[in-house]
């Protein structure tokens, strides 16, 4: 997952409607890494296609155990600056909203349970 931040101090979250929890969540750009492709990797790859940003700067700011009584899942939580703005490019499965606002905002979504997503709230909150 990142959380991108541009010189205005504002962040983009991407929404969707998730199936499992039958509701729209707002979430950062998150996703999943291929073999063979470095987390970090993936975090620009997400955060293009799900928005179309690109990032020249990105920091690690933490990992999280996601569900460690049933899965050895590890979510990498980034941090991305120096943006450029190009057109997004979801997967054909996804029908995203982006939403930039304030990062101030964002935590507080994250903080009084608007945004429910664990990696979106860590990485809010780191």
């Amino acid at each position: 997952g990142v959380v991108p931040v541009d010189a205005d101090g504002h962040t983009w979250l991407v929404g969707q409607y998730r199936f499992p929890l039958d509701r729209y969540s707002w979430e950062i750009p998150e996703g999943g890494a291929p073999e063979g492709q470095s987390p970090a990797d993936a975090a620009l790859r997400e955060l293009m296609e799900e928005t179309g940003l690109t990032a020249h700067h990105l920091r690690e700011i933490g990992r999280a155990d996601l569900s460690n009584s049933v899965s050895d899942e590890t979510g990498f939580l980034y941090v991305a600056w120096d943006l450029t703005r190009g057109e997004a490019e979801p997967e054909e499965t996804e029908r995203l909203s982006l939403r930039r606002l304030p990062l101030r905002e964002a935590l507080a979504m994250a903080m009084d349970g608007r945004i429910t997503d664990s990696l979106s709230q860590i990485a809010l909150m780191k």
